[in-house]
């Protein structure tokens, strides 16, 4: 009966490290998602006619919300050196989580 017990904590123990590791992976993947895409990545996954430009039609998600933002000569096409101009967005969350 001891045996058993014993065969059972372990089992528990072994799940329950499995479980951790899977989370850490899982955070550590939401990570990399969240991180913003370059401009040469932007241009490469969204500029669909391959026209050096982006246009409302192609973007989406935060930059089609703020379009017109960046879109600083209003000609309803962002370039490259409207993108790198563009505002940043500001942090969601404590900058130094130290103090």
């Amino acid at each position: 009966m001891e045996k058993n017990k014993t065969i059972i904590v372990l089992g528990v123990a072994a799940l329950t490290m499995a479980s951790c590791q899977l989370k850490a992976q899982s955070n550590e993947e939401e990570r990399e998602h969240r991180k913003r895409p370059s401009i040469e990545q932007l241009f490469k996954d969204l500029d669909a006619n391959e026209d050096g430009k982006l246009s409302t039609d192609e973007v989406k998600g935060p930059l089609k919300d703020h379009f017109a933002k960046v879109d600083l000569n209003e000609d309803g096409f962002l370039t490259r050196e409207e993108l790198e101009k563009a505002p940043k967005p500001g942090r969601k969350g404590p900058r130094n989580r130290d103090n």
